[in-house]
């Protein structure tokens, strides 16, 4: 039985089809894949070993490489994620060997307003409940590789400063000399939590740390986040975590995570978590889960490695990049395939009437409130007006080399009038258009949407990256920024614009990749600015070095690292039936 997604809430859904669900030896048998090849987490979720698949099938051709982005999207969303397993679903139907790759979701969004990231509908991955809470410990494993090298820091400094020279060195420690109000790493931990953005540690006696302010982020902008999703290896990881920069001395010499010894004990952490997550959409076919969300303040992408497999063990490979298409999008085509050596053969940008609708004049939604009532009603010219986003993020996606496919996110109280709207605008850009009904008939409703996506694949494209990276920094920001975003151009805080005078001189740093923080909810970094805003400049009002995952991160707007909860968290909503021990409410 397949229940009515008009009718049920997404865990219900997948509740039910978990029911039927393939064991993680029958989709390895379906990838080809060896047994000793899985490591099993119970019986319907496990890891996938990477080293041994590729070093048996490194050789093998890659299938079609598919990346699904967005236009921007509104609070609640773009359905990225259900499209993707639409995707997946509908390729499934047609016969196609098929793999998605998509991120992990983080609890922070899980339980609060956004929701997990499997998908929605009839399009989802499923078992819902592990993919939503914690699955094999990929995200705790960050937590603890990453506040590990707090744990080191802080102590070191607490120690430097109760003892000699002669006893730091009786110790096997040299002198460091961290200045605490240089300190640039935090804590991080999976939820939103606002009130941790800016502490103070250390309080009590000498023996207690040293006093000193200090913040919290969202786990998954960890920089070992980072480095999880582009690591071509165990042997990458540890080089790339002892770069890790914690801060800087008195002298402003960086602090690296390989000067506290620390590095190989936070790469000991990721042993496990280095190997992709192997789940099933609800019609099942296999998903791979690596690396998390967040691409507005981390790099969104699900891991080269998870992609790397995929690749292998497929003939399609379905990635996921978070947000729209100047931010997920951008970091996919100009970080994740330089990182690894992969061109995509076809960018699908998703659209929904709602978001359309949206960036044409309708109210804005409000996370933990109501659709407004005008989002159920016709009005074609909201959704010409929308567009225009749309148009922009097709163009975006044409300057990397290739012909997009439009997909309208189809839900049951889109009209006629309106879907024909978007078809005539997108395809007099020159863009292929296909309609899916995924989330309402599943892979049955993502047909036309597979067809267009398999003929998309055939065709040749010219893939090219936005800047080289001998471009210097401020060439590269302002590329993105007047290219991708549509800005004028580019302003800096005095703090950014030294961090940039200092970037620019170290030839280390100025080949980094760059990789941008800007808020999802806009082109620009007001997230009030809907459809194409014009006549403004992006203020960039600092800047992060993340030396071991290689690139620098401007930070455009007031954007933070650690999101907040709100008055109606979904938490509120979610609870245990004790008499089976299944979880209820996670959407």
């Amino acid at each position: 039985m397949v229940l009515d997604p008009t009718k049920h809430a997404d865990w219900e859904i997948a509740e039910e089809a978990e029911s039927r669900m393939k064991t993680v030896y029958e989709l390895g048998e379906q990838l080809g894949l060896k047994q000793e090849e899985l490591l099993p987490y119970g019986h319907y979720i496990g890891k996938l070993d990477y080293r041994k698949i590729m070093n048996r099938l490194g050789d093998k051709p890659d299938g079609k490489y598919v990346d699904v982005t967005a236009i921007s999207p509104t609070p609640l969303g773009e359905g990225k994620s259900t499209c993707a397993m639409g995707l997946v679903q509908g390729l499934g139907k047609r016969g196609k060997s098929v793999v998605g790759a998509i991120r992990q979701p983080s609890g922070g969004p899980t339980m609060n307003i956004k929701g997990s990231a499997a998908g929605g509908g009839l399009a989802q991955c499923i078992p819902l409940t592990p993919f939503s809470l914690g699955l094999t410990g990929d995200i705790n494993a960050i937590m603890n590789a990453h506040n590990l090298a707090m744990v080191a820091v802080t102590s070191r400094m607490q120690h430097e400063s109760n003892y000699s020279d002669e006893i730091l060195t009786r110790r096997g420690l040299k002198r460091l000399d961290i200045h605490p109000k240089k300190v640039e790493m935090g804590w991080i931990m999976d939820f939103c939590a606002q009130s941790l953005r800016n502490i103070t540690i250390g309080l009590g006696g000498k023996m207690d740390g040293m006093t000193m302010q200090s913040k919290f982020a969202i786990a998954v902008s960890s920089e070992v986040m980072a480095i999880l999703a582009i690591a071509n290896d165990l042997k990458d990881m540890r080089e790339r975590m002892g770069k890790i920069v914690v801060g800087y001395d008195r002298n402003d010499r960086p602090i690296t995570t390989e000067d506290l010894d620390v590095a190989g004990a936070m790469t000991a952490w990721m042993v496990e978590a280095i190997n992709p997550n192997l789940m099933q959409t609800l019609e099942g076919q296999p998903v791979i889960v690596h690396a998390g969300p967040f691409a507005n303040i981390a790099i969104g992408q699900s891991s080269v490695i998870a992609d790397r497999v995929a690749l292998k063990v497929a003939g399609y490979n379905v990635t996921e990049s978070g947000f729209g298409a100047d931010i997920g999008f951008e970091k996919f085509w100009n970080l994740k395939c330089r990182f690894s050596g992969n061109k995509p053969n076809c960018a699908v940008v998703v659209a929904t009437i709602r978001a359309l609708k949206c960036h044409g004049g309708a109210p804005i939604p409000v996370p933990g409130k109501p659709m407004p009532e005008e989002y159920g009603k016709e009005n074609v010219g909201w959704v010409e007006e929308g567009c225009k986003n749309l148009l922009h993020h097709i163009k975006t996606v044409k300057k990397a080399g290739i012909n997009p496919v439009v997909c309208i996110n189809a839900f049951y109280t889109d009209t006629d009038a309106e879907i024909k709207a978007v078809r005539r605008i997108c395809e007099a850009a020159g863009a292929r258009v296909a309609l899916s009904r995924h989330w309402e008939k599943g892979g049955e409703g993502a047909l036309e949407f597979a067809d267009a996506v398999v003929d998309a694949c055939e065709e040749p494209n010219d893939f090219k990256f936005l800047y080289e990276l001998d471009t210097p920094l401020s060439e590269r920001i302002d590329k993105i920024a007047k290219e991708v975003y549509g800005a004028d151009g580019v302003s800096y805080s005095p703090e950014a614009k030294t961090k940039l005078d200092r970037m620019e001189a170290d030839p280390e740093l100025k080949e980094m990749g760059t990789c941008m923080v800007k808020t999802h909810l806009s082109l620009s970094h007001d997230p009030t600015k809907k459809g194409v805003p014009t006549g403004w400049t992006l203020p960039i009002r600092d800047i992060l070095t993340y030396k071991g995952a290689g690139f620098v991160v401007p930070v455009a707007g007031a954007i933070s690292l650690m999101p907040g909860t709100a008055s109606d968290p979904a938490y509120r909503r979610i609870d245990v039936d004790c008499e089976t021990g299944k979880v209820k409410g996670v959407f």
